[in-house]
């Protein structure tokens, strides 16, 4: 069979394929995207961040109207829901999006296959459909296969009862009681969702804390509102089994001394993802995966075999769909001779909540680690204007800096709109900026983001408003 002959082919269509492909491809170089599913995107587009965010806001939504309406003066009665009308918001969002990545591939003159990738040797792969097979050849490949939820030995999941968060993002209705293995932040986001449609949620954590990649002030927060909200959480709880019996769900869990069992309609587990790279018969291009699964790569995204890039979920990191936008965009430049650099430190951390939490930059406790003199300021939503007449003042802002020089080293945000507000933490962290720098930036009045003002004012001893 004859190899189609590319300049550059891009196994995976997520976050970091797609983007990777279109990138090439304006570069000049000849470039084809291959997805084994139906629908482009990945992951994050079909079964993870989009269609979260969106049951997310509809949820969201919901609670406001029941809970809070009164509070603006709003009287709307009795309110309800139709979980069927929010799925379907939903999968049309995903669609949409899926739609406008199969668009800008075709703009940008991207070739796309359908089907199962596997090389042949370090320099072809086959792509089989199903139905037929083609045989592709590439001076350079970038693999952006993604990952999958783990699943526990003893709890497989049936996607019905025993749910990942592709399950979890199907139900027919909201499980009654959901039990959920894993506090961290797939966990949080969909727990809040189910919450706050109804659903009980008994939520077990191994750590002694939920969401452990924050700063401990933002998981400590974030613990003590969305437990005020309903959701029930068991830290240091250690599920030992489960079981299916008829349509219900039972775990055995130990919580310090004492055993006990805990029933429930459906259990998400989300205890973490893995690289994905089944099929790719990696062994043939001449590669071999580390002890936990990753794809070795050099700082230039190189595997062993030189010409063979990996990015995102498949090597070692954050597993975090705008890193893997960047790492492919990285790889592809470096391919075409240019020097691109990503700052790592400045990656953006996001947690979906009500109030949503974000973060950039070293925590409290990994600064200290390396012996780092600082300075740490803290501003609380409850004193921000806007924040207020929002109705929304829950959570503060927290930066981290260098006592000598001042220099941003970590911002934390829990509270509105911390998913945008975040942004100015990246920026000030690439530009390696000052407490200073953003002191002397004027904030328009009255704005969410003049409690980072406000944090940084604090940091250096001259609050005004706190």
């Amino acid at each position: 069979m004859d190899s189609i002959n590319y300049d550059v082919a891009v196994i995976g269509s997520g976050p970091g394929g797609y983007v990777a492909a279109i990138r090439a491809s304006q570069l000049g170089l000849k470039t084809v995207c291959i997805e084994k599913a139906i629908s482009l995107g990945g992951t994050c587009l079909n079964v993870g961040c989009i269609p979260s965010k969106a049951l997310l806001q509809s949820t969201e939504y919901f609670e406001l109207m029941q809970k809070k309406s009164s509070l603006y003066g709003i009287n709307v009665g009795e309110v309800g829901y139709d979980f069927a009308v929010m799925q379907k918001r939903k999968s049309g969002i995903v669609d949409g999006l899926v739609s406008g990545i199969q668009a800008l591939l075709k703009k940008n003159g991207v070739v796309h296959y359908r089907g199962i990738a596997e090389f042949v040797d370090s320099g072809r792969i086959k792509v089989f459909d199903g139905v037929k097979e083609i045989a592709i050849s590439a001076k350079n490949f970038i693999i952006a296969t993604g990952s999958e939820a783990i699943e526990l030995p003893f709890l497989p999941f049936d996607e019905k009862h025993v749910v990942s968060s592709t399950g979890a993002l199907s139900f027919e209705k909201p499980p009654k009681k959901l039990l959920l293995i894993g506090a961290g932040v797939i966990g949080v986001e969909l727990a809040s969702v189910y919450r706050r449609l109804g659903s009980e949620v008994d939520a077990f954590e191994m750590l002694d804390r939920i969401c452990p990649t924050m700063d401990k002030s933002i998981s400590k927060t974030l613990e003590t509102v969305l437990s005020k909200q309903g959701i029930s959480f068991h830290l240091g709880a250690k599920v030992l089994t489960g079981k299916l019996e008829k349509n219900a769900v039972v775990l055995t869990v130990e919580e310090g001394k004492e055993t006990k069992d805990y029933s429930g309609d459906a259990v998400l587990v989300a205890v973490g993802r893995r690289p994905y790279t089944e099929g790719l018969n990696l062994v043939a291009a001449g590669i071999a995966l580390d002890a936990k699964g990753f794809i070795p790569i050099d700082g230039n995204f190189r595997t062993k075999v030189p010409h063979i890039y990996a990015i995102g979920d498949v090597v070692l990191g954050p597993m975090l769909a705008h890193k893997a936008s960047e790492e492919g965009v990285a790889a592809v430049e470096i391919i075409a001779g240019l020097t691109p650099h990503i700052n790592y430190i400045a990656i953006p951390n996001i947690i979906y909540t009500h109030p949503e939490a974000a973060s950039v930059g070293f925590t409290e406790d990994e600064a200290l680690k390396r012996q780092l003199e600082i300075l740490i300021g803290i501003a609380y939503f409850k004193g921000n204007p806007r924040a207020r007449s929002l109705g929304d003042t829950e959570g503060f802002v927290k930066v981290i800096a260098d006592a000598k020089t001042h220099r941003l080293l970590g911002m934390h945000i829990v509270g509105p709109s911390a998913s945008e507000m975040i942004g100015m933490g990246v920026l000030a962290m690439n530009k390696k900026a000052t407490l200073d720098d953003i002191v002397h930036t004027s904030h328009g009045h009255p704005t969410l983001s003049e409690a980072i003002l406000d944090s940084c004012l604090s940091a250096l001893k001259r609050s005004i408003h706190a």
